[in-house]
């Protein structure tokens, strides 16, 4: 009966010792494979790295290059890798050979070449964070910027970029704050010429001047969010009654960065003393106003289209005190821009690192301590890949949605539709 069974099910034989081995080799090879595989990728991402590495090692040799085409190449190079990764740990043991580097070309440089070696210290300042070593760095370069910004004979590219520079440099690493009062009255001293005169009569300047005024302008600001109450007061004492002059100034840019400043600035006493009472309060806001709704035909549209917006917010925030708060969105985290104070920080970092402002929001231990976001978050790849939806899949809804928002309109535009219909 048995043999029958098995023959009418076509002769079926037995699992064997054989086919066990087969299967268990089969399993083995298929791991195998797969650790492999991790292995090569785990290898693949190593030699990227040293390669990456080597590729910064080459850079940092080449700032020092007899070539000035050469130097600026090394430096672009340089700024985009601290822009867009955090490489703290390589940077931090060559931090003096690439500051030698950078006062090397501020020194001996040009115009193009000392505003990248401007940029790139702020970038060394902003890598290896608020400390002992950004500080060592400063030490050595604050007095190159201040005699490239204070010499009238210098180019006036490069004494734009150390303005700038100088500025968020001393927020990251100054240590002393008698020293930030300092740095502030060398810029004091440059924005100031722009003030109206005793006798009423205004400076002539050429644009570039007023650009390296407006920079100057700007890292005061941002040296204003440091600044103890007691000084905020003298401050406000002594530029709030001069600074709406700048709002009469031509360059659209002064414009807005006056009244930036007049905005943070009123903020930041209202804080210290919440009853402050500004006599020339009505003039000013009559002037924002006529800021935020003009419509001179003698200016370009996209200029008062933009100052119109950014007055609409000063004004805002000098009669009532608001704020038009911004979220920023940066991986699986957001961080709300609720005040001038921090939308000034937020403009001078993001000046430098452009789009890898999110990635450094995301990694900088200095920059999220800085925005008080905490200790970076760990998220790994597979989590934050499922948070995300594909490119394809964003596409495909970006298509429909515009698919149908098309033929809706196309449903009311449609002049051959017979009225008597509806």
């Amino acid at each position: 009966m048995r043999s029958l069974l098995w023959g009418q099910q076509g002769n079926v034989q037995p699992f064997s010792d054989e086919d066990a081995s087969i299967e268990t080799l089969s399993h083995c090879s298929s791991l195998s494979e797969r650790t492999s595989a991790a292995e090569e990728a785990g290898e693949t991402e190593e030699m990227a790295q040293e390669d990456f590495q080597y590729k910064l090692k080459v850079y940092i040799d080449s700032t020092v290059d007899k070539s000035a085409k050469t130097r600026q190449v090394a430096l672009d190079g340089l700024k985009t890798a601290m822009a867009t990764k955090i490489l703290y740990e390589f940077i931090s043991e060559r931090r003096m050979t690439i500051t030698d580097s950078i006062e090397r070309c501020l020194k001996k440089g040009k115009g193009v070449e000392q505003c990248a070696a401007a940029s790139l210290a702020c970038l060394l300042c902003i890598q290896l964070g608020s400390g002992i070593e950004s500080e060592e760095v400063f030490k050595t370069l604050k007095p190159v910027f201040k005699t490239i910004l204070n010499d009238g004979a210098a180019n006036t590219q490069a004494r734009q970029a150390c303005a700038t520079s100088l500025g968020l440099c001393t927020l990251v690493a100054e240590d002393d704050i008698m020293d930030v009062y300092a740095t502030m009255e060398s810029f004091e001293s440059l924005f100031t010429h722009l003030y109206v005169r005793e006798d009423g009569s205004r400076p002539s300047v050429n644009p570039q001047t007023t650009q390296l005024h407006t920079n100057a302008l700007l890292s005061w600001a941002l040296l204003l969010t440091i600044c103890t109450g007691s000084h905020i007061r003298v401050i406000a004492q002594k530029h709030l009654s001069k600074l709406p002059h700048l709002l009469e100034n031509d360059d659209v840019t002064m414009r807005i960065a006056a009244g930036e400043t007049i905005a943070l600035l009123f903020e930041l006493i209202r804080d210290v003393d919440p009853e402050f009472d500004y006599d020339g309060w009505e003039p000013l806001c009559e002037k924002l106003n006529a800021l935020a709704t003009d419509c001179n035909k003698h200016r370009a549209k996209t200029d008062k289209r933009k100052q119109r917006s950014v007055f609409r917010d000063v004004l805002k925030a000098v009669e009532e005190g608001d704020f038009q708060s911004e979220t920023i969105r940066f991986g699986t985290e957001r961080m709300v821009i609720d005040s001038w104070v921090r939308k000034r920080t937020y403009d001078a970092f993001r000046e430098f690192v452009g789009s890898g402002m999110n990635y450094h929001l995301q990694a900088n231990e200095f920059i999220r301590d800085v925005f008080e976001l905490g200790p970076p978050m760990l998220i790994d790849s597979a989590a934050l890949k499922a948070m995300k939806s594909s490119r394809l899949e964003r596409h495909l809804y970006n298509a429909a949605a515009f698919k149908a928002r098309t033929k809706a309109r196309n449903k009311f535009r449609d002049k051959r539709v017979d009225v008597g219909e509806f």
